[in-house]
């Protein structure tokens, strides 16, 4: 029963399904039929449309069309006007408002630059024509103007604000001073190490303000082509103002022929002037034409560096031909330290002129500077070589009478000592001209200029008669060279050895002198070739007392003798000059250790027998102590009345009688 129901319930809804599907396909049927219909009608529709979409898009297109013509002539109209306004500042000239000149002739530039790339414009090319003629007009005005503003700020430097950008040790003390240099002066090692790291200030040559519109004016005058002309303005303008910055300064343009008819101290002064120019021109006045050069013509290579060359080569070939007026006029001892002193300041300034006047263009300005450099160091050398011979040939005939130090000695010595000062850079001097040995050869050329003076020492000995003085003359100034070298730097460089040398050449002369005036004590035979040998003999007396053999006469006649040849020798050597005081007291010492214990012994034994007769005073002139005072009136350089006026004077006071003296007016 069950199961027949169910198959009659799915049978009807067999049925009922069947039916929905039938009814669906009927739907379906209908719905295609009608977008069908839709179709037909649509595609009728797209056909009637196709010349209105047609239309349209021409339409379009044309509105398109219009707005790029509208643009186009927007674009064209803006250059036009523009233009006018570019043309009229154009014609209003620079000097109103140079920063909108320079942007007028930029505008020009680009409507140049617009309508050349339009040539479809039928106005296109009268429109350029017009913006050239413009541009070449605003170009004449901007070299007019570039030279005016020049012109107007290129000032001549005054030598104060020079000196004001100085270091403060080389800055002039005083008004007085200002236009002399410091040539000669040598500076401490402390002062040479600080100058090295002193800072020079710049000078303002140009007002900060004005150089940005000199570099655009310049750089505008290179882009139309106008180089040359910017060339020579710049140039003539500032070498000028250079040139007239050193002809106030003091430097003057002095030929060797010039330099030769001058006398020394006028020439020494020049050349000390020099040097501060040379140094105050190239740390200062070049190097500031360098920057502004540099700041003007930036952006302008092919200009930059011909044109500082340009500017500078007259001013720098003023300074360094009187550096090669000197080098090459005639040398002189004198000259040698001022030589030394101008090498010392090209050495000094060459890192400078290698920055400064480092380009090409340069390269003759700085290759001259470096040969004035060695001209000048062979210069010097040489004068060592003339100076040696110099000293060697000396033949000053007028003798130092009283056999003290000759002039020639004390010269030469103050010049080595003077060379010692120097000995930094007279070492640098033989390097330069590549020595292996600086050091070594200052010493060969000093132990050379000794020789020399002692050989020409030796010649002017001989000029003397009495041979004492020789010896004597010998012994001063040997002495004096010796003391001088032991005080100085020049005793490091030639040794120990040296000095304990001359030093026993001193004494071998203080010797041969004591020999000959005084002699020794001798018990025997005495050689009579002196009047001090002779003196000796007259106190020389062969056993003891009155037991001698000696008679009164004989007595009388030794003691004359004596008087007579003392006072001989005392009114010669007293006028003889030892300076020195050591040596002096030490000369008189031991003559007094000959002298005095002689007499001593002469006067004990021979005195009674003059004693007991007649003016024993005549025969006895002096006592031991009278020869001791004498003795100590030697190698003063007075004359036998001056001592005797002194020691006049000095009786006179001890006897209380100083108040009979005439007043000293």
């Amino acid at each position: 029963m069950g199961v027949p129901q169910t198959m009659v319930a799915l049978a009807y809804r067999a049925e009922f399904m069947k039916e929905a599907l039938e009814k669906s396909q009927t739907i379906t049927d209908n719905m295609v039929s009608i977008l069908g219909s839709f179709d037909h009608r649509l595609s009728a529709l797209e056909t009637a449309m196709r010349p209105t979409q047609i239309r349209t898009h021409s339409i379009r297109r044309a509105h398109e069309n219009i707005d790029k013509t509208l643009k186009s002539a927007e674009g064209i109209l803006t250059q036009f006007d523009q233009t006018r306004k570019a043309e009229a500042k154009i014609l209003r000239g620079p000097h109103e408002d140079l920063e909108s000149y320079l942007e007028a002739i930029e505008q020009l530039k680009a409507t140049v630059k617009f309508f050349s790339s339009n040539k479809n414009f039928k106005s296109s090319d009268g429109v350029v024509h017009h913006a050239n003629q413009l541009l070449a007009k605003a170009i004449v005005k901007l070299e007019e103007e570039f030279n005016t503003l020049l012109a107007n700020y290129s000032k001549p430097v005054e030598p104060d604000r020079l000196f004001e950008c100085l270091p403060n040790s080389l800055r002039p003390s005083s008004a007085s001073d200002k236009h002399q240099g410091e040539g000669g002066n040598k500076h401490s090692p402390e002062q040479q190490k600080s100058l090295a790291t002193a800072i020079y200030t710049l000078p303002t040559l140009i007002p900060p303000r004005v150089v940005p519109l000199l570099h655009d004016l310049a750089l505008q005058m290179a882009q139309a082509g106008h180089q040359q002309q910017l060339f020579r303005i710049f140039r003539d303008t500032r070498a000028t103002v250079l040139e007239q910055s050193l002809k106030k300064l003091g430097v003057e343009r002095l030929t060797k022929d010039d330099v030769q008819r001058m006398q020394w101290e006028v020439l020494e002064a020049k050349i000390g002037n020099w040097i501060h120019y040379m140094r105050i021109a190239v740390k200062l006045l070049f190097s500031a034409e360098k920057k502004i050069c540099d700041q003007i013509l930036e952006g302008i290579e092919s200009l930059r560096d011909p044109c500082f060359a340009e500017v500078t080569v007259n001013s720098v070939s003023v300074l360094l031909s009187f550096g090669e007026a000197i080098a090459k006029s005639k040398r002189s001892p004198e000259k040698l330290f001022v030589l030394l002193d101008m090498y010392e300041i090209m050495r000094e300034l060459r890192s400078e002129f290698e920055l400064v006047f480092g380009s090409k263009a340069c390269m003759e300005m700085r290759e001259s500077a470096f040969n004035l450099t060695i001209r000048l160091a062979q210069t010097a050398q040489e004068t060592f070589v003339d100076f040696e011979e110099a000293v060697e040939r000396d033949a000053t005939k007028t003798a130092v009478l009283d056999g003290t130090v000759h002039p020639l000695t004390s010269y030469v010595i103050n010049y080595v000592k003077f060379l010692f000062d120097y000995q930094s850079t007279v070492k640098q001097l033989f390097q330069e001209l590549e020595s292996t040995d600086p050091e070594g050869q200052l010493a060969a050329v000093t132990t050379r200029i000794m020789q020399a003076l002692q050989t020409n020492l030796d010649g002017k000995s001989k000029q003397y008669r009495d041979p004492a003085l020789t010896q004597l003359f010998l012994m001063n100034n040997i002495h004096y060279i010796v003391r001088s070298v032991r005080r100085s730097e020049a005793k490091d460089l030639l040794g120990d050895d040296w000095v304990q040398i001359h030093r026993r050449i001193v004494q071998q002369h203080a010797n041969q002198y004591k020999r000959i005036s005084w002699a020794k004590v001798l018990l025997g035979n005495l050689h009579r070739s002196s009047t001090g040998m002779q003196i000796l003999q007259c106190l020389t007396v062969q056993g003891e007392g009155q037991s001698s053999g000696l008679s009164r006469t004989m007595v009388k006649e030794r003691f004359k003798t004596f008087n007579v040849q003392f006072e001989e020798l005392y009114t010669r050597q007293a006028q003889w000059t030892v300076p020195d005081s050591e040596l002096r007291e030490s000369l008189r010492l031991a003559v007094a250790e000959v002298l005095l214990p002689a007499y001593r012994s002469f006067i004990k034994r021979c005195a009674p027998m003059i004693e007991t007769g007649k003016n024993p005073n005549k025969y006895i002139r002096y006592t031991p102590e009278d020869l001791e005072r004498m003795l100590n009136e030697f190698f003063d350089g007075k004359t036998y009345n001056e001592h005797k006026r002194k020691r006049r004077a000095a009786s006179l006071w001890k006897c209380g009688c100083a108040g009979s003296l005439p007043a000293k007016s």
